[in-house]
């Protein structure tokens, strides 16, 4: 008997990705997709294998490194969220088309809701769009052997497969049974076809036809040998309703139907949506007069049916059309569809202890000692009247101290403030503009849009918040940090400000945050430099994360009640865990429960109220 381990779902699919015999595996983090790679490199070393893993700059380096690794005859793999998809896809949709002569696994991580995203896309959307097989898994257990069929799909028509795991799935814990790494012996020969490799277009006149063939053969592939990813559980008896059900929407039903006891509900599952298995579906369809489609995020199986007035969805408004299909919310979808009330009014049980235990939930803020804090008060206080551009992840909680103005999407806090320029000097009018951008996301995707506000003289500030991190998705290396994934691996750290220098900014200074009154001159010399000499300055603020857990000096501290005059500056604009406001007093107090005693609040009072304490002072 083989063993067996309980994983997280996103382990379950990095060891099918080292069994499957990958020798190139790529990731840009992005929850939920973030623990993937890492451990990818844990089972690498564990079972020492070859396996070349690798975090990349971005999502369309990784996806172009493993297809390139797929050309070349070997098993890759690249991973990411599903907006990481929108950075990759324009490479997707020219690989998409090319006859890949390795196995190329698409691993994507949507994120219904979203907890973590700034969309709440699907994208198994994108594999329709692309034209490549999709598998959705709907437990961990089941992701991890999908990986394997992915890859011999991919050899055997030649294309790159898409694994869509979604947040549930990713984050899930289930025992899950362990091989052996199969032997690929596929040695790198890249044989040299300009019809193959290069995305001419006289090249697309034939291999669109033959992608759209290969589609019609995975359709029909699907229709016949994949039964255990595309099954009925048919009722006891005449069915009172019948669920199509992709993803963790299944496993959501089928734990429902058990807890109710209930026969009269049969049930498809789906597991390979694209291409959809049209027939099995619509003859599901034909058997049941009471169909409910029930699939995260969007009506995928629904859209490729030939007439979806048989069935009930997000069409017709039986499923919320947005958001994540929780478990009691499909609760109620099927219960609606089958005309029936719930047995028992919903008690709001975790509403009730919360209340109980006198739990006052936060709103999500920066952690304390976060060096961004101190960045963001700094540029606030020197330019109170500016414009102020951000970036996803940690920078977006920069809101809380009302120092971001607009976020786009990664990399948009460098294009956004030439845009925010553009428009005020075509009016002859003048504004101080701060974007922010972490140190990941400046390689990720800020590197272009500096290089086109040195090209056109665009006058603002850039800081980059540089925290030797990839905070929000869980602490991954980056190219300033240079470290790598699997064990003896060396890498390279990449200096940031000689890439800016290499750009052609002329400004480029580091400023240490926690010199909250420093920063703030500098912040206000970085804009008189851009304004003067129409042209980027760029301010490095640089702390490292409070998350690699660094020695620091502590500075206690204490609001001093005589000058506290309540105004509340320091809760409103410096929005720390360990500043809270008695209302009763009126007065700001330390929270010790969560203060780390970096001292930067000391600065961040207007009426100098909290002060430094001496160590062991009450």
């Amino acid at each position: 008997m083989n063993e067996r381990q309980i994983l997280l779902g996103n382990e379950a699919i990095a060891r099918g990705i080292v069994e499957a015999g990958c020798e190139v595996a790529t990731a840009y983090p992005g929850t939920p997709s973030s623990e993937i790679l890492p451990a990818v490199a844990a089972f690498a070393d564990a079972l020492a294998t070859d396996t070349a893993v690798e975090w990349c700059t971005n999502e369309k380096v990784a996806f172009e490194v493993a297809a390139a690794a797929g050309f070349s005859g070997k098993r890759s793999a690249a991973v990411m969220k599903q907006v990481g998809l929108n950075v990759a896809s324009d490479a997707l949709m020219s690989v998409a088309h090319f006859d890949i002569a390795g196995g190329f696994l698409l691993v994507v991580a949507d994120d219904p809701g979203p907890h973590s995203s700034q969309t709440g896309q699907d994208s198994r959307s994108f594999a329709m769009f692309a034209k490549i097989p999709c598998f959705d898994p709907s437990t961990a257990a089941e992701a991890k052997e999908m990986v394997f069929d992915a890859y011999e799909l991919s050899e055997r028509h030649h294309l790159v497969t898409m694994l869509r795991p979604t947040g549930r799935v990713d984050h899930c814990r289930q025992d899950v049974e362990l091989g052996e790494v199969i032997a690929t012996e596929r040695p790198a020969q890249f044989k040299k076809d300009i019809k193959r490799w290069v995305c001419l277009p006289a090249n697309v006149r034939t291999s669109h036809p033959r992608l759209n063939e290969k589609n019609r053969a995975i359709r029909e592939e699907f229709e016949q040998r994949y039964d255990k990813y595309n099954y009925e559980l048919p009722a006891e008896g005449e069915a009172k309703l019948g669920i199509i059900a992709g993803g963790v929407s299944f496993a959501v039903v089928k734990d429902l139907l058990d807890s109710w006891g209930r026969t009269d509900i049969a049930v498809l599952k789906i597991g390979t949506p694209v291409p959809l298995p049209l027939g099995k579906v619509e003859d599901f369809i034909s058997r049941h007069d009471n169909v409910l489609v029930l699939e995260e995020t969007y009506p995928v199986i629904e859209n490729q049916l030939h007439n979806r007035e048989a069935v009930k969805g997000r069409w017709n408004g039986a499923v919320p059309s947005a958001g994540e299909l929780l478990p009691e919310i499909i609760e109620g979808i099927i219960l609606d569809a089958l005309g029936e009330s719930p047995q028992s009014p919903e008690d709001d049980l975790l509403g009730k202890a919360v209340e109980e235990l006198g739990i006052r939930p936060n709103p999500p803020m920066m952690c304390p000692g976060c060096p961004h804090r101190a960045s963001f008060l700094a540029i606030r206080e020197a330019l109170p009247k500016g414009i102020f551009p951000s970036d996803i992840g940690c920078y977006t909680l920069g809101v809380n101290q009302k120092t971001v103005d607009s976020v786009i999407c990664m990399g948009a806090s460098a294009t956004q403030p030439s845009g925010f320029y553009l428009a005020h000097k075509v009016d002859s009018n003048e504004r101080p503009i701060v974007a922010t951008i972490g140190d990941s996301t400046f390689f990720h995707m800020g590197l272009p849009g500096l290089v086109n506000a040195v090209y056109n003289r665009h006058s603002f500030v850039l800081a980059i918040l540089d925290n030797s991190i990839t905070a929000m998705t869980g602490g991954q290396p980056n190219p300033a940090v240079g470290s790598k994934l699997r064990k003896g691996d060396e890498g390279r750290s990449v200096d940031i400000a000689g890439v800016c220098r290499g750009c052609g900014v002329e400004y480029v200074k580091t400023v240490d945050p926690y010199n909250v009154p420093s920063a703030k001159e500098f912040v206000k010399d970085a804009w008189d430099h851009a304004r003067e000499h129409r042209e980027p300055a760029v301010l490095i603020f640089k702390h490292p994360c409070m998350l690699l857990r660094c020695e620091q000096e502590r500075i206690p501290v204490a609001v001093d009640p005589e000058k506290c005059i309540g105004c509340r500056y320091c809760i409103d604009f410096f929005n720390c865990p360990g500043l809270r406001f008695d209302e009763q007093n009126n007065k700001a107090y330390i929270d010790e429960r969560f203060c780390v005693q970096c001292g930067v609040c000391i600065a961040a009072c207007p009426q100098n109220a909290i002060v430094k304490q001496e160590e062991g002072a009450e």
